[in-house]
This record gives structure tokens, C-alpha cells and sequence, in this order.
């Protein structure tokens, strides 16, 4: 992140729930920050958070839906 000129630590996360494995997202300017249990995976420019979004709308992740849990 130091790249980018942020500090995670100091972000507004938002998390999917109460899990500890729970997805945490922060949004920075033209940059939207992807997090689990603490630790950064990904980082997306508006163009691609937006193409993601698309993609949950339309259902193409639907399939992990119907994913066991601890898989």
C-alpha cells in the first residue's frame, strides 16, 4: 500500500459480517480496497470494481454461493 500512499490501518473497512474470515472492503478515492481477516488482496481502480459489480449483479459468482463452507 505504500505505493498507493495508504495506510490500511487508518481506512473505514466494511465488513461482510461478524466472521473472522469476513470480506472487509475501504474505498479511497478512485481505488477500492479488498481485504480478508486483515490482510490485503486486492486493489481496484473504479473501471474494475465496477466490472465486478456487474458481475455479482448478473450472477456469474452465484456458484460460489452453493460453495461448503471450509472448502
Amino acid at each position: 500500500m505504500e505505493e498507493l500512499g495508504i495506510d490500511p490501518d487508518t481506512l473505514d473497512w466494511k465488513r461482510s459480517g461478524a466472521d473472522e474470515d469476513a470480506i472487509e472492503v475501504a474505498f479511497v478515492g478512485e481505488w477500492t480496497l479488498l481485504r480478508t481477516s486483515g490482510d490485503l488482496i486486492s486493489v481496484f481502480d473504479e473501471h474494475e470494481w465496477s466490472c465486478f459489480l456487474d458481475g455479482v449483479r448478473n450472477g456469474e459468482f452465484d456458484h460460489a454461493a452453493s460453495i461448503p463452507p471450509n472448502l
